[in-house]
């Protein structure tokens, strides 16, 4: 067999966890199996290295900030290597180099393009554990990029494509996908399954556990994950196609902290505006989410939507390039927020969802500014101050005790 194993950077912080990493990777070794192991960078190196880049520099070039973020991974997969041969076990770490991975040229936001395996594939034949750096790949210039916060899932997601594995593992510092954070909410549950669908608009939602590409590639390519814990044994949440398990009223409950709101103020009131507003967000890479028209004021209205954090500048900067020809009066951001999800396909079938969601926010007294929907999601914005209170409180109402 073939196994593709992910440890996030918290599984890898610190000598001693990266020799419990090793052991469990031995352990599948000594089994006859096949075994490719994806690392994040350790603990908060990567926090560390934006904080770094920041003093040097309040804006730093993104290729740059790629070239600096690559250090993070390479650094875990050379430290693992060296515990595995310390323990008698042949192992190679392999970068985004040497792999070769190929992706866009987003810098910061890069999307995975295909790898080459042969270089992974002979080292398998020689009976080695093969380490590959999470998160990073490189561009048609030969110039390191990376995937975004969480890529190295899709790192492992991509892998397991490639390679046609048995398995694919995700270990995190959690021991499942449970239905809300239960690092802030005591009475979370974890699930014994998903489905793609679900897991996806969770981690779109700031769920945290899974990079939202790697759940779309995963849902692609029909590669089959289990998310665990790297500190104990337990069995963990199986992501796939269809769950077997009665379908629940929702699935889970996240919170996105690092959401902004950006305003365009006094937009002309005329066919394709909103177009030309997106396109050159679009044009940047700008994901946006939620979107929202204010009626118009005479000739002119308002759009809201939100944005990552990591994306405000971004966002400002090209709109204010286009001010002209986009014809708007002002632009406000909020960081101020956050937003709330409810997400799960048993609402489809089941009427009064939004209801509950609606009444365990109005029994906190928290105000909603802006509502989106899906056919397996509904999504608000609260304020910031509010994002934990409300995520508990909606928790509570749809997940009583004893339910």
């Amino acid at each position: 067999m073939l196994i593709v194993k992910k440890f996030g950077g918290t599984s890898v912080a610190d000598k001693q966890r990266i020799y419990n990493v090793a052991k469990r990777c031995a352990q599948e070794y000594k089994k006859g199996n096949d075994v490719v192991v994806v690392l994040s960078a350790m603990g908060k190196t990567t926090d560390d290295l934006v904080d770094l880049a920041r003093d040097v520099n309040p804006r730093p070039p993104k290729r740059e900030m790629d070239m600096l973020y690559t250090v993070g991974e390479q650094i875990s997969v050379a430290l693992m290597a060296m515990a595995l041969d310390n323990m008698g076990i042949p192992a190679v770490s392999l970068n985004a180099f040497q792999v070769a991975m190929h992706t866009t040229s987003a810098h910061g936001n890069a999307r995975l393009k295909r790898i080459d395996t042969e270089r992974i594939i002979t080292e398998l034949e020689r009976r080695r554990i093969v380490l590959v750096t999470g998160f990073q790949g490189i561009n048609q210039f030969n110039d390191y990029t990376t995937l975004g916060r969480g890529g190295s899932d899709t790192t492992a997601v991509a892998l397991a494509a490639a390679l046609h594995a048995d398995a694919c593992e995700i270990y995190t510092d959690v021991d499942g996908v449970y239905t809300a954070d239960p690092r802030k909410v005591p009475t979370a549950r974890k699930l014994k399954e998903i489905t793609y669908d679900e897991m996806l608009d969770l981690a779109t939602s700031g769920a945290g556990v899974l990079h939202n590409r790697s759940v779309e590639m995963a849902k692609k390519y029909g590669v089959t994950l289990v998310v665990r814990s790297s500190l104990n044994d337990s069995e963990g949440t199986v992501v796939k196609e269809e769950v077997s398990v009665e379908r629940m009223l929702i699935t889970g409950v996240a919170l996105d902290k690092n959401a902004v709101r950006v305003t365009v103020q006094g937009v002309k009131d005329e066919p394709g505006i909103a177009f030309k507003v997106f396109n050159c967000l679009a044009q940047k890479n700008v994901n946006v989410d939620i979107i929202l028209q204010s009626v118009s004021h005479g000739d002119t209205q308002d759009i809201s939507f939100t944005v990552d954090h990591d994306n405000l500048d971004e966002a400002v900067e090209v709109l204010r390039e286009n001010q002209k020809r986009l014809t708007f009066h002002s632009i406000q951001a909020d960081t101020e927020i956050a937003k709330l999800s409810v997400v799960g396909a048993g609402m489809v079938s089941n009427p009064g969802v939004a209801a509950k969601l609606f009444e365990a926010l109005y029994n906190e007294n928290i105000n909603v500014e802006m509502i989106s929907t899906s056919e397996i999601r509904i999504t608000v914005i609260v304020a910031a101050k509010d994002g934990e209170r409300a995520m508990n409180a909606v928790h509570e109402a749809f997940y009583r005790p004893n339910e």
